[in-house]
């Protein structure tokens, strides 16, 4: 019989790319977004998870045999990402009817269970690199552990069994994303190519001349596929990366040449994207007039403060994938081709010159 999932939040880079992925396996797909986006053959569940009523209502008469939780909401401290995240997952459990069948709970996060929030992010005593799932949280308020425990919560509760997916920085297409390096990085170059500006690495030396490693989306939602449907992958949390590793003054290099660009000398000053491209709304909206791209409204393609956050960490950043690779998890995604593969994508569906 035909398997059906629930993704939730399918709109963005990593929902997206899991509703893809199951529409290419053969299952009936469910995509609940704020704004559904028209995804082809995922039937649009339009809801506000914070709207715990709304929500319900949305979701009448969908029994998925496995729910994809691919989203959050960005909050101005981390109280608030804590009360409203977890409010966001807690209404989604209880909003779906209660499981006839067996029933899988996929929940994606990241590496801020192991670097901390926003508030206090890559700061304090943190676990030793490379990341593995065995240790644990911090001791730290933090919103992924507060959307774990409503998922543990209701996995008792209802009797389905999860997974935990913690993805690096996720390489991926979405328009409107909160958080999305591999966009921000095309239209820094392309705004670099446009004014003759120098092609300048923005983050820390320590970012630049360490060792890291990244998250294609499509490599996530092959785990997430893998996680529902292999049994000793159920009431496990995974740390998911591509499988390579990187120097950033390699790959800086690399997605330089790819713009046609040269990559600036990086003399260990941070020079932060966001004080960059602060002025570039303007320009930006008269490049997409000039070269009929389909989003003029920088704010929705690029997010500089979240790619700061990344590439501005002093410490270096590799995440362990023995876990999953153990229980037979095999996908590997070079970055790189990640991130050309993506820039690809912009550039055929107009997003960038």
């Amino acid at each position: 019989m035909t398997k059906t999932a629930l993704v939730v939040g399918a709109s963005g880079i990593v929902g997206s790319a899991t509703a893809a992925l199951l529409v290419e396996q053969g299952w009936t797909v469910h995509g609940l977004a704020r704004r559904p986006t028209g995804q082809a053959n995922v039937h649009p569940v339009v809801a506000d998870l914070q709207d715990a009523e709304a929500t319900k209502t949305a979701l009448f008469g969908i029994e998925p045999d496995a729910v994809f939780i691919t989203t959050w909401l960005r909050q101005d401290s981390e109280a608030e990402n804590i009360r409203v995240n977890s409010a966001m997952v807690r209404n989604l459990l209880h909003g779906l009817p209660k499981p006839t069948r067996p029933r899988h709970v996929a929940l994606v996060t990241g590496l801020k269970h192991y670097l901390g929030p926003f508030e206090a992010y890559g700061k304090g005593k943190l676990p030793q690199t490379p990341f593995r799932e065995e240790q644990g949280r911090l001791d730290i308020e933090n919103f992924y552990y507060a959307q774990e425990d409503e998922v543990f919560a209701a996995a008792e509760r209802d009797g389905f069994t999860w997974s935990v997916h913690r993805p690096h920085t996720v390489i991926g297409k979405a328009v409107g994303n909160a958080m999305n390096m591999g966009t921000t990085l095309a239209v820094y170059a392309t705004l670099c190519r446009e004014t003759g500006r120098p092609f300048t690495f923005p983050g820390s030396a320590a970012q630049w001349s360490g060792l890291t490693d990244m998250t294609d989306a499509g490599q996530l939602a092959r785990q997430l596929l893998w996680a529902a449907e292999t049994e000793a992958a159920h009431d496990q949390a995974f740390n998911i990366v591509n499988g390579d590793v990187f120097r950033w003054q390699w790959m800086w290099a690399r997605i330089a040449k790819w713009f046609g660009l040269e990559a600036a000398p990086f003399d260990g000053t941070p020079q932060p994207l966001e004080q960059q491209m602060a002025d570039d709304a303007e320009l930006w909206r008269r490049i997409a007039e000039r070269d009929h791209l389909v989003e003029p409204d920088l704010s929705r393609l690029a997010s500089p403060w979240h790619t700061d956050a990344d590439l501005g960490r002093p410490i270096e950043v590799v995440t362990d994938m023995s876990k999953s690779r153990r229980l037979g998890f095999t996908g590997y995604q070079p970055t790189d081709d990640a991130f050309f593969a993506l820039f690809e994508q912009l550039r055929t569906d107009r997003l960038i010159p």
